[in-house]
Parts: structure tokens; sequence; C-alpha cells
């Protein structure tokens, strides 16, 4: 499978996370699944 690599400053990757965190508060206040977003998570952490 084809995964393209792209290169993110610090800044972009810290307000990625932001907002991937913020959304994830979003889905547990609605009850709903927060598992894609852990994933995505993951992967910009490491």
């Amino acid at each position: 499978m084809f995964r393209p690599k792209m290169k993110f400053t610090y800044d972009e990757v810290r307000i990625i996370v932001m907002a991937l965190i913020e959304l994830k508060n979003q889905l547990i206040a609605e009850g709903r699944y927060t598992d894609a977003v852990d994933d995505l998570l993951i992967r910009f952490v490491d």
C-alpha cells in the first residue's frame, strides 16, 4: 500500500495534535467512539 511521507514542522505537529485533542473531547461529549482519533494521535506523537 502506498503511504506518502510528509514532513511537518514542530509548530504544524503541535497544531494538528491540539486539533485532534479538541475533536476527541467533542466526540467524548457526544458519546461517540474516538478510536480513529486515537490512532491519528498515536501517529503524530511518535
